[in-house]
């Protein structure tokens, strides 16, 4: 197996297994955070990470698990990518705060350029910069108001747009998202999404478009709507990918109605679908596109960009935040996204769709329990239901995670009903682990039927 440098040690690309997971030196380190961290930080595998590159994560037993998930979608380049890592510790060493609403500095401008250029879309484009995905949401949606002088906003059934208070009346997942932390802000209306695997028999892209929109213009009116403001593949509700057609007949409703269309690409964008943003499948161009996660190669950075003129909109110091566009987070991205065009890991991930479909295929026709299999590039998943049914198995995917976990892959869950596996492998990731990793999952879903 070959070795990638990461976190200041060589590690192997292979799995390997020194203890049972979780470690004893990782139960001690979870006592720890038991008596230190908030009981509401979560985490869904209890090992302790000290190294972590290519497509593996070295535990502080010794342990190498094969990582599926990139830190939900972060690591797209890989953890601790050699360009990321170069470029941070140059502008650590010069300097790692100015507040750029106080002294600007290039980076902040120079990740706005590659925006302007990378995003969909001809047009003129200005961006923002922020530090989470929520924030960029949030933003979006202060700016569209203004453009528009409108203060709707439209979001879609499973959506997931963030923890703020607006992005958690956004999102539509109760728990473990919403419950308890209400009320929630106001003008905020929810649609139908396209659902190919749970919809009516034959019902076409732009025909749930049309439903969706009626829904609008009835309960909301065009009049009313500054946005609309959709995941071109839901994320945290369950990787679904809409069916062909309704994105754009959404996005032509909007052009034609004065409501501006939002992209949330948080978790798609960057190479993770294939292409660098998901939109860019059936050429929508968005009037705002909202990144993240995949931006910086595991900094925290996320960004507005959208049509110039609708940017423009806002005031001189209505956007910002302290440390929104830190000039760290901006030389990250500069390198997280040169590791994107030196490695062309657009079609890396069109590749690792290929070998994570030829799997999944394979295994689904031993297990009846997997419902449907969905996604695009690096972004995969699986819905498990009752066989023959449409009725979710939560159980059997909590049970399928907890044996990938114990034998060394990471795997994460998602969806409404808490039954849809989600693959994101680093793009860094070679087809062996990827074939290894596969073949635990197999094994999973055979020990546990």
């Amino acid at each position: 197996m070959s070795t990638t440098v990461a976190g200041g040690a060589s590690l192997t690309q292979q799995r390997n297994l020194v203890s049972e997971i979780p470690g004893p030196r990782s139960q001690e380190k979870l006592a720890r955070k038991q008596e230190f961290v908030a009981d509401g930080v979560a985490t869904t595998l209890p090992i302790f990470v000290e190294a972590a590159g290519g497509g593996v994560i070295r535990d502080a037993d010794g342990n190498t698990l094969i990582d599926l998930g990139s830190g939900i979608a972060v690591t797209t380049v890989g953890n601790a990518a050699p360009e990321v890592v170069a470029r941070v510790q140059e502008q650590a060493a010069a300097f790692t705060h100015t507040c750029f609403m106080v002294t600007p500095y290039d980076g902040y401008v120079d990740v706005a350029v590659a925006l302007a250029e990378l995003t969909p879309g001809e047009h003129a484009k200005k961006s923002a910069l922020f530090n989470s995905g929520a924030e960029a949401v949030e933003n979006a949606v202060k700016i569209a108001r203004v453009a528009t002088g409108k203060d709707a906003v439209a979001v879609f059934d499973h959506a997931y747009h963030g923890r703020t208070n607006l992005t958690m009346a956004m999102t539509a997942k109760n728990m473990p998202y919403k419950n308890g932390f209400g009320p929630f802000a106001g003008e905020v209306y929810r649609a139908p999404v396209s659902y190919p695997f749970r919809e009516t028999a034959g019902i076409k892209g732009e025909e749930a478009a049309a439903r969706a929109i009626d829904q609008l213009d009835k309960q909301v009116g065009a009049q009313n709507l500054a946005c609309v403001v959709i995941e071109p593949i839901l994320g945290e509700g369950g990787f679904v990918v809409p069916a062909d057609g309704f994105l754009p007949a959404l996005a032509a409703w909007c052009r034609e109605n004065d409501v501006l269309f939002v992209a949330d690409e948080i978790q798609s964008g960057f190479c993770r679908t294939g292409d660098w943003f998901a939109c860019d499948h059936e050429g929508v161009v968005p009037d705002l596109i909202t990144t993240a996660k995949g931006i910086a190669g595991g900094l925290p950075l996320a960004a507005v960009t959208g049509r110039s003129e609708v940017m423009d909109a806002v005031h001189a110091g209505g956007l910002g935040g302290t440390y929104g566009g830190n000039p760290v987070a901006c030389a990250a991205a500069l390198g997280a996204i040169e590791e994107m065009k030196t490695h062309d890991l657009t079609s890396r991930a069109r590749s690792i769709e290929s070998l994570i479909r030829r799997r999944l295929e394979a295994i689904a026709a031993d297990h009846p329990v997997i419902g449907d299999i969905r996604g695009r590039g690096a972004m995969m998943a699986i819905e498990l239901v009752k066989p023959g049914t449409l009725v979710p198995d939560a159980a059997r995917a909590g049970a399928v995670a907890a044996y990938c976990h114990r034998h060394g892959v990471v795997v994460l869950t998602c969806g409404t009903w808490g039954n849809v596996f989600r693959f994101l492998p680093p793009l860094s990731i070679s087809d062996e682990l990827l074939e290894d990793a596969f073949d635990v999952v197999a094994e999973a879903f055979a020990a546990t039927a």
